[in-house]
């Protein structure tokens, strides 16, 4: 069994790192998972695959990421507490590290009135905070929580959310590092448009020393349409969409709008690779993955790193 994630070894060699994401289908098709897994391959050093996002039913995250590792493609599995109590969260670590998986995202999950699930309980047994904590007290301590040892410690790297774009600022860089106290060893941001106020939290980052206890991977996400840019400004939480950029998408003709939102990428990639403290990207293309080799491409970050000794498959 492969022992060591491939992305901790191309964040612990000081590689900037490149994650992308993999929606699973809303259905059983394990084709749909190996066709991403081909468009993907070679330009990311992990995938990420959402946890029933938006509160849509999907196949599983776990599942997904398994016939990820099969294709030879490293996974980061993403899991929310939405929808399991301690117990659940606690067994799935277990058996996702027996099936090779060596990357976690703790997450809260978006809440299920906004999915095709609306009269669902939600769980939140644990917050994301102390689900990151219970991971690394698996994966430290050898126990469960209360104290009970386990067998064998699940060898997770773990990584947690962070949100620049929601208010109060201040209190955004308290939650990280809460995040980094409870044992995050990696962060995937929101979706980054607005640079200037990304910039500001990241000084507010590097002045508690933050940036230097935990590997942060701006997300970067792919605008197709001036719809998609209104609608995600207007109707996602926690989504910080400027109206110079929908302006900008708007001033181009319909046919040539994907290509601007892929320009704007570009130059969010290279001022995020300036900014001290960004250690990788997170490109978050929504069911747009055929975008994913080219923005990887001439952002200049291809080839992307091998490392030695992680034993198995990795993305790259």
């Amino acid at each position: 069994m492969k022992t060591t994630s491939h992305l901790k070894q191309v964040l612990a060699q000081g590689q900037f790192a490149v994650t992308a994401e993999a929606g699973p289908p809303k259905g059983c098709d394990p084709e749909v998972i190996h066709k991403k897994a081909e468009i993907l391959r070679g330009s990311v050093d992990a995938v990420n695959v959402t946890d029933n996002q938006t509160g849509i039913v999907r196949m599983s995250s776990m599942a997904a990421c398994a016939l990820l590792l099969r294709a030879g493609i490293e996974p980061v599995l993403q899991m929310v507490v939405r929808d399991r109590n301690r117990i659940a969260l606690q067994s799935d670590i277990l058996g996702a590290a027996a099936l090779g998986i060596q990357n976690v995202m703790c997450l809260s999950g978006d809440h299920q009135t906004f999915g095709n699930q609306p009269g669902a309980m939600g769980v939140f047994d644990l917050d994301s905070i102390q689900f990151v904590a219970t991971v690394k007290k698996m994966r430290d301590e050898g126990v469960i929580l209360g104290g009970d040892p386990l067998t064998s410690a699940p060898p997770m790297f773990i990584g947690a959310a962070a949100n620049p774009f929601a208010d109060p600022l201040p209190f955004r860089v308290t939650r990280l590092a809460k995040k980094i106290k409870a044992g995050a060893d990696f962060i995937q941001t929101q979706c980054i448009f607005n640079l200037p106020r990304f910039k500001e939290f990241m000084t507010m980052v590097r002045d508690r020393g933050l940036d230097r206890q935990v590997a942060i991977l701006g997300g970067i996400t792919p605008i197709k349409s001036v719809g998609m840019a209104k609608y995600m400004a207007e109707k996602v939480a926690g989504m910080d969409v400027p109206p110079e950029i929908i302006a900008r998408i708007n001033g181009v003709p319909k046919k040539n709008q994907r290509e601007e939102g892929l320009k704007i990428v570009q130059e969010t990639i290279q001022a995020l690779r300036e900014i001290e403290g960004v250690r990788g990207i997170h490109i978050m293309a929504i069911e747009w993955e055929e975008a994913v080799p080219q923005i990887v491409k001439e952002a200049g970050l291809l080839p992307r790193p091998e490392v030695s000794g992680d034993g198995g498959p990795h993305a790259g």
